[in-house]
């Protein structure tokens, strides 16, 4: 791999393992309005990524074609407010094992998806790494007691990692990683009010203690601020289909945490689980040399322009692909 293709692997990779590790912050959280929550954890984000965003942001979103703005609203709604909402509607009736494998396959999903939508066929060693991803995180997790609402909910919360990913592609490249994260936690801080007030009504948000300060103070500035931004990042210079891989370290990071708190224990099984999803990030990534360059879907590639006329001919070159992510 290249300098920016390795960069963008180590960027997903951290926004993973922060996710991961952030399920001891969610037990503590389980007595507090979720849509309460998640309006102080996407509030608090957005006010944090504000001033990160940049030079010139005002003229950027006011640039940005209705559609797209669109493409924001339902990326907030379905990849952050959706996937949290229906992760909880399934662990009420299924053991968290079951939602973690349904997101585990969303490795396969986005490699087949991102692709098709490009106008491209997925490429096989990207499908044999997901594949090996998607085996391993169910290895991880194995599987739990459920029934269909729980077998429902957490094909939804697949929707919605899948949704996160590949809804943010045709609006990441003229946003930018930072702008783009300030845009969606402002819009899902919006969104978690408006369901909270449906939902729960003046019981939507209450003053958190100390414990569950800590934990949402945790899942704003770690996992929201720092990981959304470096996901994206990571996504910008490696792609959709590649960065998505690196969702099967969420459950080995938590698998390798658990037993530092006391939730858990990290055995054989979980051992050989690791070992499957190291050997599909490495394999469908390019860490084994075994994938072609990251061919990043229009949306991502930088403007074309034209390259210099060979020496001796009279007509110029064929136009040549920049790839030159925007900082």
């Amino acid at each position: 791999m290249n300098a920016v293709t390795t960069r963008g692997a180590l960027l997903a990779a951290l926004a993973c393992v922060l996710v991961g590790g952030s399920f001891t912050a969610n037990s503590v959280l389980g007595a507090y309005p979720y849509a309460g929550g998640q309006f102080l954890r996407y509030g608090l984000a957005w006010l944090l990524l504000l001033p990160l965003a940049g030079k010139g942001s005002i003229a950027r979103l006011r640039s940005l074609a209705p559609r797209l703005w669109g493409r924001l609203v339902l990326l907030a709604a379905v990849g952050m407010v959706g996937f949290n909402l229906a992760v909880l509607a399934a662990e009420r009736t299924a053991e968290p094992a079951v939602p973690g494998v349904f997101v585990g396959c969303a490795p396969v999903v986005v490699a087949v998806l991102v692709p098709l939508l490009d106008g491209r066929r997925p490429q096989r060693v990207v499908l044999y790494g997901a594949s090996a991803v998607a085996l391993g995180a169910f290895t991880v997790q194995g599987w739990g007691r459920t029934d269909g609402a729980g077998i429902a909910f957490s094909a939804c919360a697949l929707v919605g990692e899948v949704g996160f990913a590949v809804l943010a592609v045709p609006v990441l490249r003229p946003l930018g990683p930072r702008l783009l994260s300030a845009v969606v936690c402002g819009i899902a801080a919006l969104e978690s009010a408006a369901a909270g007030v449906l939902l729960d009504g003046s019981a939507w948000l209450r003053r958190p203690d100390t414990v569950e300060t800590a934990a949402l103070l945790w899942q704003a500035v770690v996992v929201t601020v720092i990981g959304f931004v470096c996901w994206y990042m990571g996504m910008q210079r490696i792609g959709a289909e590649r960065a998505t891989l690196f969702s099967g370290l969420i459950p080995v990071a938590a698998a390798c945490t658990a037993p530092l708190v006391g939730t858990g224990s990290y055995g054989p099984a979980q051992a050989v689980g690791s070992a499957l999803v190291g050997a599909g990030v490495a394999l469908g990534s390019g860490a084994l040399g075994t994938a072609a360059r990251p061919r990043l879907p229009r949306a991502l590639r930088g403007p074309r322009r034209p390259a210099p006329s060979a020496p001796g001919r009279g007509g110029g070159a064929p136009d040549a692909v920049v790839d030159s992510p925007s900082r």
